[in-house]
């Protein structure tokens, strides 16, 4: 005889009201009533007694429990999903009604790929916090890929270098990066500065990120792609770590753009070969509602469109 799952007839109206909800979506998208109980301010019996109450409330049992693990049921998977829906609503028009006296406030969580995080991000997030300072940010450098919602963010920023695979959340392309050649002067004094894609193949060369495994680079000029077997002097495990070496006169090593900006303008380094690049990576931002989410993160997600556009010489 197999049991009939237990359930729970049903009580008096919602007393715990949002903070219930609240409780039980915070459950299901950190894994554990502990984990719960620390991100809210309770405790684990308070959180494990609103969870209770709801599933009195609905007849139904919402949440499977283990010594190591809470995952929802099949009605708590829906009731999640309706849940959070109305639970977000419900934030943004507060936050929508505040909006005409304080403007937009509140916290931003993002993360984006270590090289971008750290080369590219803090000069735009201060220039939007400047225009928005009642938004506060919450940067996460890290080039595995984050879930939005198991990780509580509100925003992720990924570079692509083809179409983006990730497809859990909708995904704006804010523009593409253009990776170039790039030395240090005193390198090139040195070894001589290449005039033609092959001249590459004698230069020291130092692979980073995606390009680390490779055994040959495109470059693409006016004339078209060309091919070139390379053997790189250095490897690095990053485009940060690449520019660094470039500028200590390690080599030339193919960096995005935004990333070997400062350091150009600076003179530390200069592009080698100008006229050739090798091809565009794409930056994609994806939140967890899109359009519908809330208005900091819609107006955080236009600023860098408008932002990279104007760094980057494309049109917004």
């Amino acid at each position: 005889m197999v049991d009939e799952p237990e359930t729970f007839p049903p009580g008096q109206p919602l007393t715990g009201g949002l903070d219930d909800l609240r409780a039980f979506c915070a459950v299901v998208e950190l894994g554990t009533l502990t984990a719960a109980a620390r991100l809210l301010g309770e405790t684990k019996g308070g959180i494990s007694r609103r969870v209770q109450r709801l599933e009195t409330h609905l007849g139904a049992r919402l949440l499977a429990r283990t010594p190591r693990a809470v995952t929802p049921t099949e009605e708590g998977g829906r009731f999640y999903q309706s849940t959070r829906d109305a639970l977000a609503l419900l934030d943004d028009a507060a936050e929508t009604a505040r909006q005409t006296r304080q403007g937009l406030h509140g916290l931003i969580r993002l993360t984006a790929p270590v090289d971008f995080a750290t080369q590219v991000l803090p000069p735009l997030l201060v220039r939007f916090q400047q225009r928005y300072p009642q938004v506060r940010l919450d940067l996460t450098g890290q080039d595995a890929p984050l879930d939005l919602t198991a990780h509580r963010l509100d925003l992720a920023l990924r570079v692509s270098l083809g179409p983006l695979a990730d497809l859990s959340y909708p995904g704006l392309l804010l523009g593409t990066v253009r990776l170039r050649l790039y030395a240090a002067p005193a390198y090139l004094d040195t070894r001589g500065k290449p005039l033609s894609p092959e001249d590459v193949t004698a230069q020291a060369l130092i692979l980073a990120g995606p390009l680390r495994a490779a055994a040959r680079l495109t470059l693409i000029g006016a004339e078209g792609p060309h091919v070139i077997p390379v053997r790189p002097s250095i490897l690095a495990s990053d485009f940060t770590s690449a520019l660094r070496f470039a500028e200590a006169g390690g080599g030339v090593a193919p960096l995005p753009q935004p990333i070997a900006a400062d350091a150009v303008a600076a003179g530390r380094l200069v592009p080698v070969l100008p006229d050739w690049h090798l091809g565009d990576a794409r930056l994609y931002a994806l939140t967890q509602d899109g359009r519908d989410g809330p208005a900091r993160v819609r107006a955080l997600v236009a600023f860098l469109k408008e932002a990279l556009a104007l760094e980057t010489g494309q049109s917004a």
